[in-house]
């Protein structure tokens, strides 16, 4: 694992002193390892050494021996988060995870990392995602303030063609232009009520425009159901940019398009949803762009909370939950883009059971 070892090994180490009996390297290989076989804790990292001590000396020297439990929490704790994210961004660079596509940002709750003796709340945790090769290529930590902004700047990617926020527009979203547009880049974003005016009066909008719009619908029978979805554009959005719109209402930066679908499952009562983009979309565009946007629900939020338990992962000291969280979707893109080609869940259990497959995703680092 060259490549691997060559970037966690420029990772800073936290600890001082007596504490760095065994090298940081060895701990954060261990625990990726580890995680990639099925474990989920501190004490699963320590117990899968124990217990996976001569595979783990075929790529390691562990000249003092294995790290407990306790070492591996330290390290977590104390581990500076945004370092520790670096070397994820370069690994990531090193597997190509980036390219053209949609680049889907979303955010998730980890559900039990509150803190209330020491005031926190859960911690909310931003994650890009490469909807076409299905890698999770950037992390960052929401504080509470940020809840609702804190995508774009967790996670940059010049190679990403299309950047999808499905949560609620900033009021400042001027901030988005540096971090969603640029050259090759564009942004979508949903419009939702935490601004009502604006959102009222593009509802307005496309209750009754003023000409015909074009218009793009959509059939999809799958779980079970059959969904429809009408999907309309415009490009007619100066008028947005005023009082007309709100108040003090902030300019959305090379804002070229509006646009609205309307879905409707098993003839129940539509939902609407509205959108406004960077790019000049077609409605056929704006389809594929949205839909493509919830693989980060499917194939990244699910995975985490299903295949590695994360919605029950009790970390919560310090820097112990984002830094694991980090270390999760490492993992995944390991999975993810390992062969051979099978669910997730069945490569982690066949890493856990067998050495030698094990040694094919350990191999596969590179």
């Amino acid at each position: 694992m060259p490549t691997l070892i060559s970037i966690l090994r420029d990772v800073a180490d936290p600890r001082r002193g007596n504490a760095q009996r065994h090298e940081l390297l060895d701990i954060l290989v261990i625990a990726l390892v580890a995680s990639v076989c099925g474990a989920e804790s501190c004490v699963d990292f320590a117990e899968f050494a124990v217990d996976r001590e001569p595979l783990l000396r075929e790529f390691l020297i562990l000249e003092n021996g294995l790290p407990s439990h306790d070492t591996f929490s330290r390290v977590f704790r104390l581990l500076d988060p945004q370092a520790f994210g670096q070397a994820f961004g370069a690994f990531l660079a090193e597997l190509g995870a980036e390219g053209a596509g949609v680049l889907a940002i979303d955010g998730k709750t980890l559900r039990r990392s509150f803190d209330p003796a020491a005031g926190r709340s859960a911690l909310h945790v931003v994650t890009a995602f490469g909807q076409r090769r299905g890698s999770a290529s950037g992390n960052g930590r929401w504080r509470r303030r940020e809840r609702d902004h804190g995508g774009p700047r967790a996670a940059r990617h010049p190679g990403a063609r299309w950047r999808a926020g499905h949560r609620r527009c900033h009021p400042r979203p001027g901030r988005y232009g540096a971090a969603g547009a640029g050259p090759g880049r564009d942004y979508l974003f949903a419009l939702k009520a935490n601004r009502p005016a604006m959102l009222a009066e593009v509802a307005a909008f496309f209750a009754d425009p003023p000409e015909a719009l074009a218009a793009h619908t959509t059939t999809e029978a799958d779980h079970g159901r059959i969904e429809t979805r009408h999907h309309r554009v415009t490009h007619c959005v100066d008028w947005i940019f005023g009082d007309r719109a709100e108040p003090g209402a902030p300019a959305m930066p090379g804002l070229a398009t509006l646009a609205c679908v309307i879905a409707t499952r098993d003839g129940g009562p539509p939902s609407t949803r509205y959108y406004l983009s960077s790019a000049r979309l077609a409605p056929q565009a704006f389809a594929a762009a949205v839909r493509a946007h919830w693989a980060i629900e499917n194939s990244l939020h699910w995975v985490l909370d299903v295949t590695f338990d994360e919605d029950r992962a009790r970390n919560r000291a310090d820097n112990g939950p984002e830094n694991l969280a980090i270390l999760r979707r490492l993992a995944l893109n390991i999975l993810n883009t390992a062969l051979p080609e099978m669910p997730v869940s069945r490569k982690r259990k066949r890493a856990g059971w067998s050495d030698n497959f094990a040694r094919s995703i350990i191999g596969q680092m590179r």
